[in-house]
């Protein structure tokens, strides 16, 4: 599969847009939600609560790491993963600012 281009587009789209990708999938979803409430947690426990093998959720854990949403750490066989607040609320704020500028722009009789 070839990759996106991304050159040309401004930054702040382009980093909008990988966070939403990397929330396409109900597993992460919930493996975001159970980091938040559970402040920290290791894969396997995460397996526990999800339908999947421990492989896929190594990957959706990779994903979410992958664009800066969770934190993880090698503690010995297991590794640590916790939400990035930081960078959540960065995603927050730009999808707030995104919806807010759309609804903004729309015509009240477009596509209606």
């Amino acid at each position: 599969m070839a990759l996106a281009r991304t050159e040309g587009f401004p930054d702040k789209d382009v980093q909008l847009a990988e966070w939403c990708k990397a929330l396409t999938h109900p597993a992460r979803i919930i493996i975001l939600r159970t980091l938040a409430s559970r402040g920290e947690c290791i894969c396997g426990e995460l397996v526990v609560d999800l339908p999947l093998s421990q492989a896929s959720v190594s990957q959706h854990l990779k994903a979410l790491k992958e664009v800066g949403l969770i934190k993880g750490e090698i503690e010995g066989p297991r590794s640590k993963y916790c939400v990035n607040k930081k960078a959540f609320e960065k995603l927050v704020k730009a999808l707030s600012e995104f919806g807010a500028k759309v609804i903004g722009d729309l015509d009240e009789e477009a596509c209606s």
